[in-house]
């Protein structure tokens, strides 16, 4: 009995497609460029807004208002805004919304994925097409600013969580990946005595992790940024989340007193402006890495496959 040899792996220009052409330096060197100049688009402004809000009075004003490189960097703009006065209380409020909204939206988009993705349901088809029909047809500001009055929740946190509580597209994905889920495991666990609350929660959210991850990034970020609602529904600017204050002294323009942040003196203006970027900024840009791995695997597969 002959023992073949092991085939040795193919080269990459023996893998290639016989329809792909290899790349040109030209072309290699055109594509280097196109990135390069796209980083750098996306990279400068951060570092301007992170440079000055590190910057002295002195370099500030030197520099007509925004700073590339600080000589001197200094926290004392992020010291003001987190002493306790009006950006530590905004901060808390996006914080208490986001981690709420999430957690609620989270639970109600899996409970309800997980209803119209089984067959047989009663009322399941309505429901979905009521869903999909969001998607087309917004309700509008008005429609919502009136029911969000009739039903008693202006000024309060509850009108910036329950108006967006079930993102239609994030169920839609959702009830996608559910569906994938083989029918054996039900069957099997349905053989095993377990009700629907078991297979919930000991096999279809552990298979699920990738596009609950994603999911709840969707919902985070949208709580996290979402100021409009807040401008609509929150008269009383001590409940305001940080994304509308940032709106109004820095979109606007306006200027933040000293009283209002509770200290005595005021780094520069446009340090303190740039800081409060960087607070909104900062949440998302540590949460992201984390969930990047679970893009196409919880996205892609609940959207496409089937």
């Amino acid at each position: 009995m002959s023992i073949g040899l092991p085939l040795s792996k193919p080269r990459t220009a023996d893998r290639r497609a016989a329809w792909e052409e290899p790349p040109t330096r030209l072309g290699s060197a055109a594509k280097a460029v196109v990135i390069t100049v796209i980083v750098a688009v996306m990279t400068v402004p951060f570092v301007i807004v992170l440079s000055t809000s590190l910057a002295s009075r002195e370099e500030i004003t030197a520099a007509g208002g925004y700073v590339l490189f600080p000589t001197e960097p200094t926290l004392q703009a992020y010291r003001t805004i987190l002493s306790g006065g009006l950006v530590t209380r905004a901060v808390t409020v996006s914080v208490l919304i986001t981690g709420v909204g999430t957690a609620l939206s989270l639970l109600t988009t899996i409970a309800l994925a997980y209803a119209l993705s089984k067959r047989g349901v009663p009322g399941s088809k309505p429901v979905l097409l009521l869903v999909l029909f969001t998607l087309l047809f917004a309700p509008g500001m008005i429609p919502m600013y009136v029911l969000v009055r009739e039903l008693g929740l202006l000024d309060s946190y509850w009108a910036l969580i329950l108006p967006g509580l079930v993102n239609a597209f994030n169920l839609v994905v959702m009830r996608a990946f559910f569906m994938n889920i083989p029918d054996e495991l039900y069957q099997a666990a349905r053989i095993d005595g377990a009700g629907d609350w078991r297979i919930l929660t000991r096999i279809v959210l552990p298979l699920s992790k990738g596009v609950i991850a994603v999911v709840g990034l969707f919902y985070a970020v949208t709580y996290w940024n979402a100021f409009f609602n807040a401008m609509l529904y929150l008269n009383d600017s001590g409940k305001w989340p940080v994304q509308l204050l940032l709106r109004t002294y820095v979109v606007q323009n306006k200027q933040m007193a000293a009283d209002q942040l509770g200290v005595a003196h005021l780094p520069p203006q446009q340090s303190i402006s740039m800081a409060v970027v960087m607070i909104a900024l900062i949440p998302i840009l540590l949460l992201n890495p984390f969930l990047q791995k679970y893009f196409t695997k919880g996205v892609l597969t609940g959207a496409i496959k089937g």
